[in-house]
């Protein structure tokens, strides 16, 4: 009995007053804080909230339990009952928040839910009975505390051994750093029990059980907030977004972007940050920052309904010219409203840079709904693009063949051609190359459509021969980014060979890179391939970097002179001069030159003369679908 009551005379209510304040101090941050508030953070605030009420409870049940003779029974009975039921539903709520972050199955799951679910229901039953059957907890006809048979510990030991094995069982589903700092919050928990339980103390039990919750909160939801500027990173904009679009909130967001502070090992100076600091509290007046990458930055600020989103974008426009002209900092600014569709996909960040790319520094770009609906057709384009290069599909109908016919000077006939690329999308139509070749090259895309064409030229190549028409050969583009592929040789081969054509009905233009590494790689491709027969194009001769040592070490059948020398031709005679002495080189080493870009009887005649083979341009045809070759190729017996 004098140890039962020295027991809770020795309690104080500062660990449960401790454990309250702080328990109001992550709710605080929790709010204001830009965490993702989805099941996880919900799971961790029902820890805070029992917790919470746990502390609460054990201060009155402390204060009731010393004076059994004043208070009425049951009440103590409740308080003690309940608080050990919060306290062992945080650390169930514990093993239900577990799942996530581990990525647990199923079946896992529910097993140690189902577990966790019965230990706790027993303690429940415990605690009743070892009121009414008094082998527990509880008070005398004489007002004297008999604590019996507890089972505290023994539940607190389950429970916490029932996290530890989850963690340890799935140590390879979480960063090793982050794993050893949760179960050493666990360690830290035990050993506190065990040495208030040296001291007969009881002070400080609810408090070991928030431990666990500073480690989780610290390493799984941390806010990374930028001290100075008062910034946040993608993930809390992310987050932002998603809330504010589920509260029908519109946000106008200015995306700042300066290019020099967006290089590894640089940093936005304090001043500046400083100055970005005292803008979002001047306009954005409850706004928030997001720093998304160095020199990436984004301002939000909540629009009400009838603000003017022209005057408010025209004064942070002014404003950061002014500041421009001070700080002599590059810029590109991108000011919009939040849109539906934009927010349920959350890809403002992506918006923001499609913008920025198509604008000069230090411009400023106050968004309309025509711009916006360019980025749709774009993400749209682009989704389309990531769906032909996972299918993989050589048959694929969205990826449509085009050509241009070209012109057999020493025969006067039609029997070549170059095969060009097009999309056909359900939502778009005919998409040209100049609007998706760059989207495909960025996103890696190009190799699968240089397959696709090939594919479909060689198989039309087929019908136009047994229809009895003569095809010298069509030729197909392909980048630098397709000759980098390892199988490029071997693909290329079989794709011809599967069509049933000969090698020589097919030619491959590519452009010369100034690139050392690339220029040994097209070499040996080149070599490799024309051995089967393959015929090489040189495109683009006369734009950009032309070396003429490279392209004497490279077996080129057959040159392109670019558009810009057949103007350039046509200019002056000094010019027309130099364009024909380079193509009677070509000629007499055994090279063929191709002219393209020719548009009128003027330039068929100067190319002509300056040693042209072949002849390409809008004065025979635009490019056409490549079943209309027949209205140029001839049958066999007529040619």
């Amino acid at each position: 009995m004098n140890e039962v009551a020295t027991y809770y005379e020795n309690y104080t209510a500062v660990g449960d007053i401790l454990v309250m304040a702080t328990v109001i101090v992550f709710a605080i941050l929790l709010r204001t804080a830009y965490v993702n508030r989805g099941r996880e953070i919900r799971l961790i605030g029902g820890v805070l909230v029992l917790l919470f009420s746990a502390a609460a409870i054990d201060i009155f049940f402390n204060i009731f339990v010393s004076n059994p003779a004043v208070y009425p029974h049951i009440l103590i009975y409740f308080l003690r009952a309940f608080k050990h039921i919060f306290l062992f539903s945080s650390l169930f709520l514990y093993v239900l928040y577990m799942k996530d972050p581990l990525h647990m199955n199923e079946e896992l799951d529910v097993k140690y839910i189902v577990i966790s679910a019965t230990v706790l229901i027993m303690m429940i039953m415990h605690e009743i009975g070892g009121v009414f059957l008094k082998y527990g907890f509880y008070i005398d006809e004489n007002n004297v505390v008999h604590t019996g048979f507890n089972i505290f510990a023994i539940v607190y030991v389950f429970f916490v051994s029932l996290l530890i094995i989850m963690l340890l069982r799935y140590k390879d589903k979480i960063y090793r750093p982050v794993l050893y700092g949760i179960i050493s919050s666990c360690g830290v928990s035990f050993i506190v029990m065990f040495i208030q339980g040296l001291y007969n103390q009881s002070s400080f039990t609810i408090a070991t059980f928030l431990f666990p919750t500073y480690a989780v909160l610290y390493y799984l939801h941390a806010n990374p907030l930028d001290i100075v500027m008062g910034s946040s990173n993608e993930d809390e904009f992310e987050t932002y977004i998603t809330e504010t679009h589920a509260q029908k909130k519109k946000l106008l967001i200015a995306g700042l972007y300066m290019r020099e502070f967006d290089f590894p090992g640089t940093k936005m100076p304090k001043e500046l940050r400083n100055k970005m600091r005292d803008y979002n509290t001047l306009y954005f007046k409850g706004g928030k920052i997001f720093q998304i990458s160095g020199g990436r930055l984004l301002f939000c600020s909540e629009i009400k309904e009838g603000d003017d989103y022209e005057k408010a974008g025209n004064w942070i426009i002014n404003y950061v010219r002014e500041q421009r002209e001070i700080y002599k900092q590059d810029f590109k600014l991108v000011i919009t409203k939040t849109d539906d569709n934009l927010s349920e996909r959350n890809d403002y960040i992506s918006f923001i840079q499609y913008i920025e790319n198509r604008m000069p520094e230090n411009d400023a770009r106050l968004i309309t709904e025509k711009e916006i609906q360019g980025y749709y057709d774009h993400r749209y384009i682009v989704d389309e693009l990531a769906d032909i290069n996972e299918k993989k599909d050589l048959h694929d109908s969205r990826v449509i063949v085009f050509c241009q016919p070209v012109y057999n000077v020493t025969t006067g006939k039609f029997d070549t051609a170059e095969a060009l690329m097009r999309l056909k999308l359900e939502k778009t139509g005919m998409v040209f190359p100049d609007k998706f070749i760059p989207i495909a090259e960025a996103h890696n895309y190009i190799h699968m459509l240089s397959m696709i064409i090939l594919a479909k030229t060689c198989e039309q190549i087929r019908k136009l021969m047994e229809d009895g028409y003569y095809v010298k050969r069509i030729s197909v583009n392909f980048s630098m980014i397709d000759i980098r592929e390892e199988h490029f040789a071997f693909n290329v081969k079989q794709i011809i060979e599967d069509a049933g054509i000969e090698y020589d009905k097919i030619a491959i233009e590519i452009t010369e890179s100034q690139n050392e590494s690339d220029f040994m790689m097209v070499r040996d491709r080149i070599f490799e391939m024309r051995k089967n027969g393959i015929i090489f194009y040189l495109d683009d001769f006369g734009t950009g970097y032309s070396n003429f040592e490279r392209i004497m070490e490279l077996p080129f059948d057959i040159v392109k002179f670019d558009r810009s020398l057949v103007i350039a031709s046509g200019s002056d005679v000094k010019a027309e001069t130099m364009v024909s002495y380079l193509a009677h080189m070509f000629t007499d080493m055994n090279y063929s030159v191709l002219y393209e870009g020719i548009e009128n009887e003027e330039d068929e005649m100067r190319c002509t003369r300056m040693f042209a083979r072949y002849l390409q341009g809008y004065k025979y045809s635009k490019p056409i679908p490549i079943e209309n070759l027949t209205e140029f190729f001839e049958k066999v017996h007529d040619y």
